[in-house]
């Protein structure tokens, strides 16, 4: 009788330890990169989800092509984390009438992606891991402003891309960054958020430096295009810190900052 009784008491905890782990999706690499942060590895994630480095050997259920329907119903996930600036609208939807819960994640500002992460918590095996991790960024973040609140702020544009030219607006992640660091986005006035601007639009602005996504050669080839009008410095910040939504964008702030800035 006791042996029974042990045998359905493991039972009844080995069942309660895997339906205490939810089965989660990324679609894509910011998504990824937030579900780890909040202690999830994702059963499936997007393609190019690179970082960490344990994303590169988990199944590709998406790409700029769309969504792999049919597998991702296959793996049964608890949740699907998706993203309106990337994943197709209308497989989105066919998925919920399929019975998937969608989770969108669509910060447009710091606050936003740190409140993002820290929802993560009711999706993650380890809760504490997500508020923990929301928690150090939301310090890193206001030990930043803090620090170059004072400052004179600098006119910068944000370059993407060289033909056609692209920057950010106001309404961006990127902005944010830019502002926390001392920094004057002169497009921040746009209509839009991702406007395409010409060279003439920027020199009129007079930017006093130039920040993009990339290397130390990337960033020389920009500093060759706006010669002999525009000579500032250019800044390249990791492309991956940069452009991606998730955690590493205070890596890129804190990068920024000290180009801006340095120490004398």
């Amino acid at each position: 009788m006791a042996k029974r009784f042990l045998l359905c008491w493991l039972l009844l905890f080995s069942g309660s330890l895997f339906a205490s782990t939810p089965r989660v999706i990324a679609l894509a690499p910011h998504l990824t990169e937030l579900a780890f942060a909040a202690g999830i590895t994702p059963i499936a994630v997007s393609a190019w989800s690179d970082y960490p480095t344990a994303a590169q050997k988990i199944e590709q259920v998406a790409n700029w092509q769309g969504i792999k329907v049919e597998r991702i119903l296959q793996l049964k996930p608890d949740v699907v984390l998706a993203w309106r600036g990337g994943n197709p609208q209308r497989q989105i939807d066919q998925l919920q009438q399929l019975g998937i819960k969608i989770e969108w994640i669509d910060p447009a500002n710091l606050a936003g992606m740190i409140d993002a992460l820290a929802a993560l918590g009711k999706w993650s095996p380890h809760p504490e891991q997500a508020e923990k991790a929301a928690q150090q960024l939301r310090q890193q973040e206001a030990e930043l402003r803090q620090h170059y609140a004072s400052l004179t702020s600098i006119p910068l544009f944000l370059q993407f891309g060289q033909q056609p030219l692209f920057t950010a607006a106001k309404a961006t992640l990127q902005n944010d960054i830019i502002e926390l660091c001392g920094g004057r986005n002169i497009f921040a006035d746009s209509r839009v958020s991702w406007p395409q601007v010409s060279r003439e639009q920027v020199l009129m602005r007079h930017p006093q430096a130039i920040v993009m996504g990339g290397n130390t050669q990337q960033a020389r080839n920009v500093a060759r295009f706006w010669q002999p009008q525009l000579s500032v410095p250019v800044i390249a910040i990791n492309d991956d810190w940069l452009s991606r939504p998730g955690p590493r964008l205070m890596l890129a702030a804190k990068q920024l900052c000290t180009a801006l800035h340095p120490a004398p």
